[in-house]
């Protein structure tokens, strides 16, 4: 059984005992969370579709870690211009362990 869940602006494939990094949410370590925006469950040769989202479904997940990505290094050049510019990013997370998938 597996689900396909939203989360921000990203879709992510989740089955139980899976470990998920979305987007950084606002939870504590150890934090039990769900994910109401079910978009679609399979369930060995049933599929169920959300229009957008299922009513009723609903993963639970535990909060792993909060954390940053890796540095992303951007930079901006003109030639003949003296035009260089040198910026970084890191993203935020959170980890996920998916507990349960539950269907109404």
């Amino acid at each position: 059984m597996y689900a396909i869940v939203q989360s921000g602006a990203s879709q992510y494939k989740v089955a139980v005992g899976d470990t998920v990094r979305i987007e950084r949410i606002g939870s504590k370590v150890g934090e039990k969370i769900e994910l109401r925006e079910v978009l679609l469950i399979k369930d060995e040769d049933k599929i169920l579709l959300g229009k957008p989202f299922l009513s009723g479904a609903r993963v639970i997940a535990e909060v792993k870690e909060q954390g940053r990505g890796k540095k992303i290094v951007i930079g901006k050049f003109k030639r003949r211009k003296g035009y260089r510019r040198k910026a970084g990013h890191r993203q935020d997370y959170t980890k996920l362990l998916i507990k349960e998938i539950i269907v109404k």
